[in-house]
């Protein structure tokens, strides 16, 4: 089976609200939200490859921090997703949207009452549970 290496962001606001982004319908695992983000490519970090995804996804920098919880590993019928989450924070707001259909700021007990793909379900559930005012960015 294809392993394919993704990253995503789990991009936070001084407020304590997480960005999300629901995925276009006509998509693979369409209308589904997510962390923004995508496939690592060879040769990349995972840090390098979410930097480059938001920028070609959103057209927006961010500063990356410290991994959500472990990767997850979930095997759909296209391959098997070894999703890693990184906190992160915007150093711009464009969200130039490529590749989904609406971003959107949500509180932290909303995560878990949106229909996410199975991948990302352990890493929702522990992110659903961190205190984000601990969260740091170290340079």
């Amino acid at each position: 089976m294809k392993q394919i290496n993704v990253v995503g962001a789990a991009i936070i606001d001084d407020a304590g609200h997480v960005l999300i982004s629901k995925r276009k319908a006509e998509r693979v695992l369409g209308s589904l939200w997510e962390f923004p983000g995508g496939k690592i490519e060879i040769g990349e970090t995972p840090q390098a490859a979410l930097k480059r995804e938001l920028q070609e996804e959103f057209q927006d920098q961010i500063v990356v921090g410290p991994q959500v919880g472990t990767t997850a590993v979930h095997r759909y019928d296209f391959g098997e997703i070894h999703l890693s989450v990184y906190f992160a924070k915007l150093l711009t707001h464009h969200f130039n949207l490529l590749e989904h259909s609406k971003v959107e700021w949500v509180e932290q007990n909303e995560l878990l009452k949106r229909d996410w793909p199975a991948a990302d379900g352990e890493i929702v559930k522990e992110l659903a549970q961190i205190d984000l005012s601990e969260v740091s960015f170290d340079a």
